[in-house]
């Protein structure tokens, strides 16, 4: 599943006067809406703490970074029309040496969404996993009104369950106006949203699905009114899945995240000065182009040992130069895509494409070019070469380590 989602305790003041709610500076009504507007970019950055029970007993505990980027193709009739990619990176907690996050998986999805939260999406896309919420009421709030609206969950159980559609769970949220609450030192006027879930679902083929889904959330959403879009939120959660042969699964933690408009990127002209950079500085087997998603640094010949993730020595050397590049986008979170040859089974090319990927990442969270939460790693394999495999030539244009600078 997606985890976690889009979506305290706030001082508040009110005093009560001749029957009459007065409300205390700073603390105002507030009539809550989506705003977009035709080409809108922006992206949500989500960390995750998630403990994993079995029979509960913990079995391990991982972070997991959800990245969605999302474009608003159109608006017609008050819905802005999305289009979005959902990517997740997870890595164990306590493990040593573990800097970056592992790609888990990437998700597309087109929907829409109204400007009181109700989103229009075919049934087929996995993605948003939590739908619904935040819902708005058509009026006016004052701190402390409460109002409720329905939602739900999309759940992708393929690999777990090998249900291949996604997986439907309902609740009703309940919604309190909090009023004004800080979130990095920014005043934002906020809610709190609140669900249980209780589900027992019919009987699926195979010999392994749930037989019953108990879950809770508690979110508390920081509303950026300007721009009409959180600004963050915080959540505490818990998902039960007691399965048909008998093992309970549970999955407990917390959550936050916080979005953030994309500036808009010249990526012709940031290419061309990436490429007379590199030819200043005179870096070899380095070649830069522009595709859909940013601007691509092909490192083509980073020299690792055979079969290994450690590359020979002298390499930073290269990786150094590459630092001083990606220092001057800092505003952009980037791509770390490990490439081999056609050699060697799939299972493994993937593994070394990945741990390759991940060193070159952990590189540059060690030189302070991004924290981890703003790298995605991802092993590609030999799935997009380009060049020739039968040629010693086309292997070596193969192997390599591409750098994307995104542009949302």
């Amino acid at each position: 599943m997606q985890k976690r989602r889009f979506p305290g305790n706030m001082y508040m003041v009110a005093l009560l006067w001749a029957g009459f709610i007065i409300l205390a500076p700073g603390i105002k009504a507030e009539q809550f809406a989506y705003k977009h507007k035709p080409g809108d970019k922006y992206r949500i950055l989500s960390t995750v703490y998630e403990d994993v029970y079995q029979n509960r007993r913990l079995t391990h505990r991982s972070e997991i970074l959800n990245r969605i980027a999302a474009e608003i193709k159109a608006v017609h009739n008050g819905i802005a029309d999305h289009e979005a990619v959902f990517q997740t990176g997870e890595r164990a907690i306590g493990v040593q040496g573990e800097n970056s996050f592992q790609w888990d998986r990437e998700y597309r999805s087109v929907f829409g969404r109204d400007t009181q939260g109700v989103l229009s999406i075919d049934s087929h896309y996995f993605m948003p996993v939590v739908r619904n919420v935040p819902v708005f009421p058509d009026r006016d709030l004052k701190p402390g009104d409460t109002w409720t609206a329905d939602g739900y969950e999309m759940h992708d159980f393929r690999e777990s369950f090998g249900i291949p559609e996604p997986y439907r769970i309902p609740f009703t949220a309940n919604y309190t106006f909090l009023g004004n609450r800080n979130w990095k030192d920014q005043t934002y006027p906020a809610f709190s949203i609140s669900y249980r879930i209780f589900t027992e679902p019919a009987v699926v083929s195979g010999t392994l699905y749930p037989v019953r889904i108990m879950g809770a959330s508690d979110q508390v959403v920081y509303w950026n009114t300007g721009l009409g879009q959180p600004a963050a939120y915080q959540e505490q959660f818990r998902m039960i899945f007691q399965l048909s042969n008998g093992v309970t699964v549970e999955y407990r933690g917390r959550a936050e995240a916080e979005t953030i408009e994309s500036v808009s990127m010249n990526k012709e002209q940031t290419a061309q000065e990436i490429a007379d950079d590199i030819a200043r500085l005179g870096i070899e087997d380095v070649s830069v182009r522009v595709e859909d998603e940013g601007i691509v640094l092909n490192l083509e010949n980073i020299q690792f040992y055979p079969d290994s993730a450690q590359w020979l020595p002298g390499e930073e050397r290269k990786l150094d130069t590459i630092v001083g590049i990606l220092l001057r986008y800092k505003e952009r979170d980037i791509l770390v895509g490990g490439h081999t040859a056609l050699a060697g089974s799939e299972a493994s090319r993937q593994e070394l494409s990945q741990d390759r990927a991940s060193v070159v990442a952990d590189y540059f969270i060690e030189k302070q070019v991004r924290n981890a939460e703003r790298i995605v790693v991802r092993g590609y394999g030999a799935e997009k070469p380009l060049a020739d495999n039968r040629t010693e030539a086309g292997r070596r244009k193969n192997r390599r380590v591409e750098i994307t600078i995104l542009e949302n």
